[in-house]
């Protein structure tokens, strides 16, 4: 009688739950969990990195092995640097500028300029008022951006001195981004605002809203598209162009934190990674996910994941991720 009982109950549902499955898998598929190739770039683990593979760079920080510089094509360390020489290294935030010549490295209160074509530190600069919250680099190094928790953006361009502080978001601040000449700075905050302005003049060019707090910020290199998202459901990207609404990233998550991302050279794609180990592949035009990927955890890990913090495109086959495991992945992308 209880086995009938049971059959009874759960029996109707059964049809339904198999639309919603194969609704699921049609619209983003099975996550790829084995990449291509693998290097370990931090053992133990990584507090932040970035990748730049057209300079053929990876960065990672980590808490016992300070910042590491790789060569990608050699697959070996390059440089290791330190902010306050023997104890632990805390750099939660790394830029690598879209030339490669130049490293942006900050923890919450201090942050420094490297010169990689050498190894060498360009200069140190301290934070006296609030903490550092996120970072960018320009081209040779000539212009440095910084968001801070009081709301506030700091625009320094070292070698001529001159600094800009823009006032725009009435809370914290927590994804900036710095087109590769310096001339444009993206920023999003606390205030459900992120902001398009010329850092030569401080004046808004876009004001791009969301319904929750800005959580990531994201210009293209090639002055396309912009990426704002928030930390519930909206993920937009923007045509720089007119400003206006290009796409909206459609996902099923309830709720999706976006930690990377990287626009091709074709404009075709955004790369983005996620707490979650989750790398997604978008199509710009459409916002519909064309892949997903689950990036690799360490073996001794307490805990089942892994937060992507660095993407990049190796070239028209192939992409590469950088997470919080230590692990450097290549990826094939999908095939036409």
């Amino acid at each position: 009688m209880q086995s009938t009982l049971k059959s009874s109950i759960f029996q109707p549902f059964k049809p339904i739950l198999l639309v919603l499955f194969t609704i699921w898998l049609s619209g983003c598929g099975l996550a790829e969990t084995e990449s291509t190739g693998q290097t370990d770039q931090s053992v133990g683990g990584a507090l932040a990195a970035d990748i730049n593979a057209k300079a053929n760079l990876s960065v990672v920080s980590s808490i016992n092995n300070g910042i590491s510089v790789w060569s990608l094509q050699q697959n070996r360390q390059k440089f290791n640097f330190r902010h306050a020489g023997e104890g632990d290294n805390l750099v939660t935030n790394l830029d690598i500028s879209y030339d490669g010549l130049y490293l942006l490295s900050a923890d919450q209160e201090a942050f420094g300029l490297w010169d990689l074509t050498v190894g060498e530190p360009v200069g140190f600069w301290r934070i006296d008022e609030s903490s550092i919250r996120d970072i960018a680099v320009s081209n040779k190094g000539l212009a440095i951006l910084i968001g801070k928790s009081n709301g506030k953006v700091m625009y320094i361009e070292p070698q001529t001195g001159r600094r800009l502080e823009f006032l725009g978001h009435s809370e914290k601040i927590n994804s900036v981004d710095l087109s590769p000449n310096g001339n444009y700075a993206l920023t999003g905050g606390n205030d459900y605002v992120a902001y398009l302005w010329d850092t030569r003049t401080g004046q808004i060019v876009y004001t791009f809203r969301h319904t929750s707090r800005v959580s990531t910020v994201l210009l293209d290199e090639y002055g396309r598209y912009a990426l704002t998202a928030d930390s519930k459901d909206q993920a937009i990207i923007w045509d720089l162009t007119t400003g206006l609404k290009t796409s909206e990233l459609e996902y099923f998550e309830r709720q999706k934190i976006l930690t990377a991302g990287k626009f091709s050279r074709d404009g075709k794609y955004l790369l983005t990674g996620s707490p979650s180990r989750s790398l997604d592949l978008w199509d710009v035009v459409s916002g519909e996910r064309v892949k997903q990927y689950k990036v690799g955890i360490r073996p001794e890990a307490t805990m089942p994941t892994a937060m992507v913090y660095g993407v990049d495109y190796l070239d028209e086959q192939q992409m590469i991720s950088l997470s919080s495991s230590g692990y450097a992945e290549v990826w094939n992308l999908p095939t036409p």
